[in-house]
């Protein structure tokens, strides 16, 4: 193991990358199957997750310089499963997805990496505000390229929310009249812009989209506000009967709707209706993948699910039973990754 570590970052130094990535799958192969230590019963889970981790994430490194960005993707959420709490990790996580011009996704995993970074490092002001910048560069890329919505921010501080929220509305469709065909305020929390803290300190804002598409606004405001996370529309939740449906019904509204809800994600932290609800969202988006027959799209879905419920204990506070479904969901995913079917929380879930 040591012998392929040390070969494989010797291949990087010399740039290369192709020799690297084929040590480092060696390694990582060496770490599955108990190499990684001398003596099982010295050596705590958390160093073999550490050792994991960084081994997936030379291999990111290696796939982003060889041009294939999904391929780093994958390994980018699998060093996440393996230490979510390490900034570099997210960082290299929000480089797969610009390469892969998924800018909404890509600004939400530098907002994490700038939470994560603020948490644990707090002195290095200047990586704070580099991260803030990747961050706000990705978030105006997802906007420049949008075209079936459009947005605003409003600042929140204390007031009425309900009261807020109607001031938006109506702001918004004075400011944007072209996408006025549907106009909603996110109600389930607060969300954060990538802007220096020393001239807005710890402000916060109110999200307000309005669409184009009437029925497309409609169908997003039912996903993103209910308690629990449902795909309106369809005879079974996110899944119609007929494979020729799905598949018009992802090219016609199932993409734009998660396109929005990506970009959604991009400035909350934390979101009011639980922990896991942007997971129990992805979940949803995997379902449809499934029922199209699209299993490495449907397999990327869970992985990034996975490294998702992770992270997500290092950013909020999570009670007892958040905690239990947070686990349910994450043993879920994994299951549905290796190819298992049962009765689980998640298709209980479904079902409901």
């Amino acid at each position: 193991l040591r012998a392929a570590l040390r070969e494989g970052s010797a291949r990087c130094r010399q740039r290369d990358f192709a020799a690297a990535a084929a040590k480092f799958s060696t390694a990582l192969e060496l770490c599955s199957k108990g190499f990684a230590t001398e003596d099982p019963l010295k050596s705590s889970p958390d160093d073999l997750s550490r050792l994991a981790s960084w081994i997936e994430s030379k291999l990111v490194i290696c796939y982003l310089k060889l041009g294939q960005p999904d391929l780093a993707l994958h390994h980018s959420h699998r060093s996440i499963i393996e230490n979510p709490s390490h900034f570099c990790n997210h960082l290299r996580q929000a480089a797969c997805f610009r390469c892969l011009h998924r800018y909404s996704e890509a600004a939400r995993s530098a907002m994490v990496a700038q939470c994560l970074y603020v948490l644990a490092e707090g002195a290095g002001l200047e990586t704070s505000d580099l991260l803030q910048l990747y961050w706000q560069a990705m978030t105006q890329e997802a906007l420049s390229g949008e075209i079936s919505f459009s947005v605003l921010y409003t600042p929140f501080e204390k007031e009425d929310k309900a009261d807020k929220i109607k001031e938006a509305n109506k702001t918004f469709a004075e400011r944007h009249p072209e996408y006025v065909q549907h106009i909603f305020t996110d109600p389930h929390g607060i969300h954060l812009l990538p802007e220096k803290a020393e001239s807005h300190p710890g402000q916060q804002y109110l999200l307000t989209l309005g669409f184009r598409n009437k029925e497309i606004g409609k169908t997003l405001e039912k996903f993103v506000t209910q308690k629990l996370p449902i795909f309106p529309g369809q005879k079974i939740t996110f899944s119609p009967s007929m494979e020729e449906e799905a598949e018009t019904f992802w090219q016609s509204t199932g993409k734009r709707i998660m396109a929005a809800v990506a970009f959604i994600g991009s400035t909350k932290i934390k979101d009011e209706r639980g922990p896991c609800a942007g997971a129990i969202e992805q979940f949803h988006h995997a379902s449809l993948l499934s029922q199209l027959h699209r299993g490495e799209e449907q397999a990327q879905v869970m992985t990034q699910v996975m490294a998702e419920l992770a992270t997500v204990p290092y950013l909020q506070r999570v009670s007892q039973e958040e905690d239990k479904l947070l686990q349910s969901l994450m043993a879920d995913a994994m299951d549905i990754l290796a190819g298992r079917t049962g009765e689980r929380v998640w298709t209980k879930i479904h079902k409901v």
